[in-house]
């Protein structure tokens, strides 16, 4: 009990909450209930933590178990060994850290023989003793009392060498000496690049690195990761140094007298210091220092990786919960060249009513026959959308959509152009195959990029969301860590937005809180089986839908023409009784109450609370009555791309242009204006204040109005600039320094080639920078 109250009043400080509301949210999320549910509906057990705070906790609550455990098991280990003292043990309970608590283990883990054991076992520890308690003995003549043959001991010289072994593993072993020295290390350091011999001319896409010096503390994620991945593909060599690490012989620098300090080593003229002051120097050069070096390897990386998955985490966020078109008959065109433009037709609820291969561009150019042919799908089907994938051919595609337009005016029709990112690991998928089993792969494409702008939320979640292109290296970042910040977005999306049980698809409903793939696909085949479910109450019918997996469900599935009118709106059964002395109370009927904000708009939340639903709960059900079923998303908006300007050659510095967010790094965002390559707003061009993140500013899918700065054609950078009055002149695009740093650090930009490898139109260009096949 001691440890949970103590990892929960950690939690509770690093979220800054009380400590009653962590031991809450753990005992419901350590009883099964889902973080969306938690937020939602326990608002009065945890004092209304928001599902960022929830999933937050959850990760710290698995670090902090983890080290207990880990604590626990080290305990164990070293009483074990008999060596186990009240300060040892102390110290062990209050590491915080898993670096901290490895440190003080270090002496006690069970090694591989080495030169220390060796000369202790030899009789050696004594002289070590000796020489570094008293520095006035002569270490020649106190060796020579040590020479042991029979002990491998040949010589005063081995004796010697024996016991600089010792000393040099005490200091190496030494916790609060190596935590102090590593800290130093990282305040001062510096990350230095440099190109491998005769690699200049593969690895150009790293030339920002070929000598490049950074302060570790300082160094942004999107370059530690860029770094790393030239490292990875052998065209970087990278190390890491601080200033006075490699003194003078003779003249120890500031670690090595870090370690003298400790140790009480000093050059005072006696007959040991000498021979004291090498021992630290090779115990420095030759253990400590290649330690530290990689832990901070390690600590610069999994820093970088998280801000990364941050990152990612974000701006699939911002695409899951993107302004839906909404349910209109959508014509989705995937472009191409030689293999034609793909064309399938669905309805408002995404239903697949025709699908077409036309062959407007080169080679066959049989555009008027495409125009025709296209025109008639959208007439025969009334449809009132085309979405326009963005990849290859994506500008000569969207003025075929436009003639399309012209041709039928009468129809009232728009054109929308949409990323495919993901699109064609869609098409090649089990979940694919399943919904269009009669569709040839190509046109599964082209059903997913139309239903993606009826609704980008009930189509993305069909897709691994490490493929839908929105992230900053991705590939680099470990697997676990990634999916499981990303199942957790996907997840809080979801349920944000609510489920139509009725519609949805198995991967949707998979996603619900409490659910899973198992449940969900029960309940589409009962679903096909007995018709539409008329209530929330007939969900648990379904075999495997038991009433804990009921509970937290419910409030996220809708039924917006079911028997019950509660049942479309987030209020969860079991706080109908609320509902009804509301209705009581204001001597009304649902279906009046529904949607009346002026009777609604004064009740007060006080006078329906009780013991089990508080105020907050309260609050939420008068709100949902309000508006029912409300969607969180923002209204539906489209970008205008300029005509005259579809390839990079067509821009000019000064131009104003239209586009769209597709991706936010730590470093600025990349915006769609239509050429077939994303140009760079950099932070420092985003908004007239200073900003810590570009997500404060945008986030993916916004529509914004940008500024060219710079074009650089044959690198393929595009400089832009949300400031539209910025002066131009017309250089080669560079993103700015994000900031001051200190004078030995270089000033070169983040190299663009370093985004995703997969998704889009931004892919599909550096793919075409590196001479490689475009593709989705």
């Amino acid at each position: 009990m001691a440890v949970t109250k103590t990892v929960n009043g950690l939690i509770a400080e690093e979220l800054g909450v009380r400590e009653g509301q962590v031991a809450a949210a753990v005992e419901l999320l350590d009883g099964g209930y889902t973080v969306p549910f938690v937020a939602r509906y326990r608002k009065e057990a945890t004092g209304s933590l928001d599902d960022a705070q929830l999933r937050t906790l959850a990760e710290r609550l698995g670090y902090l178990r983890d080290l207990a455990e880990r604590r626990a098991a080290i305990i164990e280990s070293v009483r074990s060994q008999g060596k186990l003292t009240p300060e040892l043990s102390a110290a062990i309970a209050g590491a915080e850290t898993k670096a901290r608590l490895e440190d003080i283990y270090l002496p006690f883990r069970p090694k591989r023989r080495s030169k220390a054991q060796s000369a202790r076992e030899a009789g050696l520890a004594p002289l070590a003793e000796t020489l570094l308690a008293k520095p006035e003995t002569p270490p020649e003549r106190a060796a020579q009392g040590y020479v042991a043959a029979d002990k491998g001991v040949e010589s005063a010289e081995a004796a010697l060498e024996g016991a600089r072994a010792i000393l040099i593993e005490r200091f190496a072993e030494d916790a609060d000496l190596i935590g102090r020295l590593r800290e130093d290390f990282w305040k001062s350091g510096e990350a230095v690049s440099r190109v491998r011999k005769g690699k200049e001319a593969a690895g150009q896409k790293f030339s920002d690195y070929f000598d490049w010096r950074e302060r570790l503390e300082r160094m942004p994620s999107h370059r530690v990761l860029a770094l790393f991945r030239g490292e990875a593909e052998e065209v970087l060599e990278i190390g890491l140094a601080a200033e006075g690490e490699d003194s003078p012989s003779g003249i120890p620098g500031p670690f090595e007298l870090a370690i003298c300090r400790r140790h009480a080593v000093s050059a005072r003229g006696r007959p040991a210091d000498a021979w004291l002051i090498e021992t630290v120097r090779v115990a420095w050069r030759t253990k400590i220092r290649t330690g530290i070096k990689a832990d901070l390897r390690t600590r610069l990386f999994e820093r970088a990786e998280d801000a990364a998955v941050k990152v990612f985490a974000g701006n699939l966020k911002d695409l899951l919960l993107a302004a839906p078109a909404g349910g209109r008959a959508t014509l989705g065109l995937d472009p191409g060249y030689r293999n034609g433009v793909k064309a399938a037709v669905v309805d408002a609820t995404g239903k697949v009513l025709a699908v077409e291969t036309t062959y407007p561009h080169e080679p066959q150019r049989r555009w008027n026959e495409a125009v025709a042919a296209l025109s008639k799908l959208c007439r025969r089907h009334r449809v009132e959308l085309i979405a326009v994938g963005n990849g290859t051919a994506s500008r000569e595609t969207d003025k075929l959509a436009a003639e399309i337009l012209s041709a039928n005016p009468d129809l009232s029709m728009a054109k929308v152009m949409v990323s495919e990112a993901g699109a064609s690991v869609y098409s090649a998928s089990a979940i694919a195959s399943k919904e269009l089993p009669d569709l040839d792969v190509s046109h599964r494409g082209a059903v997913s990029i139309a239903r993606r702008l009826q609704d980008p939320l009930a189509e993305l979640v069909k897709i691994d969301p490490k493929s839908i292109g929105v992230g900053q290296y991705q590939h680099d970042i470990g697997e676990q860590k990634l999916s499981r910040s990303l199942d957790g977005v996907v997840e809080d999306a979801v349920n944000a937005v609510g489920v139509d049980v009725n519609t949805a698809s198995v991967p949707l409903l998979a996603q619900v809180s409490g659910l899973g793939e198992s449940v969900a696909t029960k309940i589409v085949a009962h679903r096909d089986g007995n018709g539409p479910f008329r209530t929330r109450a007939a969900l648990k019918k379904v075999p495997g839908l038991g009433p804990k997996t009921f509970e937290l469900a419910a409030g996220f599935l809708r039924i917006p023409d079911g028997t019950d009118p509660l049942d479309r709106s987030g209020v969860h059964p079991e706080a109908y009784p609320v509902v009804r002395r509301i209705l009581e109370a204001t001597k009304s009927d649902i279906k009046v109450l529904i949607g009346n904000a002026a009777v609604l708009g004064g009740l007060s939340p006080e006078r329906f609370a009780d013991e089990r639903f508080g105020v907050p709960t309260v609050r939420d059900i008068i709100a949902e009555l309000e508006k029912p079923g409300r969607d969180p998303r923002p209204a539906f908006k489209t970008a205008s791309f300029q005509e005259g300007v579809e390839k990079i050659s067509d821009l000019k510095p000064g131009m104003q242009l239209e586009g769209v967010v597709t991706n936010v790094a730590a470093f600025g965002a990349f915006v769609d204006i239509g050429v077939h390559q994303d140009g760079l707003v950099h932070i420092s061009a985003m908004a007239r204040r200073r900003i810590a993140s570009p997500s404060e500013v945008v986030k993916a899918g916004d529509v914004v109005r940008v500024l060219v700065l710079s074009v650089d054609v044959p690198r393929k950078r595009i400089g832009l600039s949300m400031r539209l009055d910025d002066p131009v002149d017309g250089t080669p695009a560079a993103p700015r320094s994000a900031g001051p740093r200190p004078a030995p650090v270089a000033q070169r930009p983040a190299p663009q080639a370093s985004q995703p490898e997969r998704g889009g139109a931004l892919a599909d260009a550096f793919r075409r920078a590196k001479g490689q096949p475009p593709g989705r």
